[in-house]
């Protein structure tokens, strides 16, 4: 099969032919209709994740269908229409015994601690489990949008962030994650601010509900913007870009007993940032991780989907071939582009 490979961190990218994949006795073979480019696809290629052996196919947001599945396989079969959770879980041990496979002891991550989905077909591990059959209405395209950031941006609002109606929600980061954390916020009832340096971004924002847009650049104070829109701060603030400014930024501006959600990943000299503990005592402030979602969590925003209440397909910028990785992933940090782009070439 044909697929991206990188044999060094930060080193050149190749379209290679490389064997197909064999399914374990407990996966299934997808054969990849379409594949998000993620800016944690780029984290992985600069080498902040220790868990990538090189070489290395990444790729971790993906719809296909299923061409094999190994003899262990009960829930799924050659044809299924298939996507499935960045942070998949192994059944056993006890954070997948209490339905939090996306924090598993022993996860399988397509594109990091595997092989993944920049490639004609891709092995996915603990299928059973993990897998998610598509309805007819979502398209393939809609699909690989879901993987990592709509996903994560779900459950880090809506789990996580205990989002209601006519809260106020910040959403600090105008990349996929954050609009994706915009729409849902409003899909919610929320009343949503969004931050970003990025115009264009901004007005995406607002398009998608956001009834605010602050540009960082521009304010001398943003934090004092927010609390003044919000007549006391956010009940619900997001940092969907990993920055310590900006989680900084995302604590402080927070009200009484509000609650700050980090899906944002920092870079690696970043991951030991402050925060104001001050405010977090005296308000008595919630901090709180998201990471990915489970997979039988994907049913209620599948069915919103379906319902009309997301449309996930209006983050998708525009659709790219495999070979047009080479040249976009390791720039990625510096795209300016508003919305998702898909793979959905891999000839």
């Amino acid at each position: 099969m044909k697929a991206i490979v990188y044999e060094e961190f930060q080193g050149a990218l190749t379209l290679q032919n490389v064997p197909d994949p064999a399914p374990e006795k407990d996966g299934v073979v997808i054969q990849l209709q379409s594949s998000g480019l993620c800016l944690s696809d780029w984290h992985g290629w600069m080498g902040h994740d220790k868990d990538i052996k090189l070489p290395h196919v990444p790729g971790h947001e993906l719809a296909g269908i299923v061409v094999e599945t190994g003899n262990a396989i009960k829930n799924f079969k050659a044809g299924d229409r298939v996507t499935v959770p960045f942070v998949s879980g192994c059944g056993h041990c006890p954070e997948c015994a209490t339905g939090n496979q996306q924090i598993c002891d022993n996860q399988f991550q397509p594109g990091f601690t595997h092989w993944g989905s920049f490639a004609q077909y891709v092995s996915i591990h603990y299928a059973d489990i993990n897998l998610v059959k598509l309805p007819k209405e979502v398209e393939f395209v809609t699909a690989a949008s879901l993987g990592c950031r709509f996903a994560t941006s779900f459950r880090g609002v809506v789990d996580q962030g205990r989002v209601k109606p006519e809260e106020w929600v910040v959403v600090h980061g105008c990349g996929g994650v954050g609009l994706s954390a915009i729409m849902i916020a409003v899909a919610f009832g929320a009343q949503v601010i969004a931050i970003d340096i990025n115009n264009e971004k901004l007005s995406l924002a607002k398009s998608l509900g956001a009834v605010a847009a602050i540009n960082s650049v521009d304010s001398p104070n943003v934090v004092g913007e927010i609390n003044e829109l919000t007549k006391g701060g956010a009940h619900l603030s997001i940092d969907a870009l990993g920055h310590p400014e900006v989680l900084f930024n995302s604590v402080s501006c927070l009200r009484k007993r509000g609650r700050h959600v980090q899906i944002g990943i920092m870079n690696a000299a970043h991951t030991n940032s402050k925060i104001p503990i001050d405010l977090i005592i005296g308000k008595e402030l919630e901090i709180l991780g998201s990471h990915g979602m489970q997979a039988h969590r994907y049913t209620e925003m599948l069915d919103m989907m379906k319902a009309g209440k997301l449309h996930p397909e209006k983050l998708v910028a525009n659709t790219i071939s495999l070979s047009e990785v080479i040249d976009k992933l390791p720039v990625m940090h510096q795209s300016k582009t508003s919305g998702i782009e898909v793979i959905t070439d891999f000839s």
